[in-house]
């Protein structure tokens, strides 16, 4: 059964740090590119922060320079380090692993976690 369970959200302060942790099971991790993305009440997912098998990465231009993503393939495991958060970050967050099995015919395997609330508020 693969399972990915986030950990690591919670209330902090403008200006404060959270590390969101996502841990997976039952999938080969390394083979994964993994997501972070994130959801305000009212609002559409987008897509926060990106780190491929390579670990390549990419992010959204509004955390570029507070938020950190990076993965830990012995422990299959990823973390979003976020440093400097502003109220408007304040948002579930959800992890996803996303992994391209075949081209032709195009077959992917995609799993999502249940997500992490943060709250950044005063």
């Amino acid at each position: 059964q693969v399972q990915l369970v986030e950990s690591g959200g919670g209330l902090v302060q403008p200006g404060g740090s959270l590390r969101l942790s996502c841990a997976a099971s039952g999938i080969s991790f390394s083979m994964y590119d993994i997501y972070w993305y994130r959801q305000a009440p009212g609002k559409r997912r987008e897509l926060v922060a990106t780190i491929t098998t390579g670990a390549d990465t990419n992010y959204l231009n509004s955390v570029k320079g507070r938020f950190t993503i990076s993965r830990d393939n012995d422990k299959n495991t990823t973390f979003l380090q976020m440093n400097n958060l502003k109220p408007e970050d304040t948002a579930v967050y959800y992890c996803n692993a996303d992994r391209i099995v075949s081209v032709l015919p195009l077959r992917r395997l995609e799993y999502w976690g249940q997500g992490t609330q943060v709250t950044v508020s005063s």
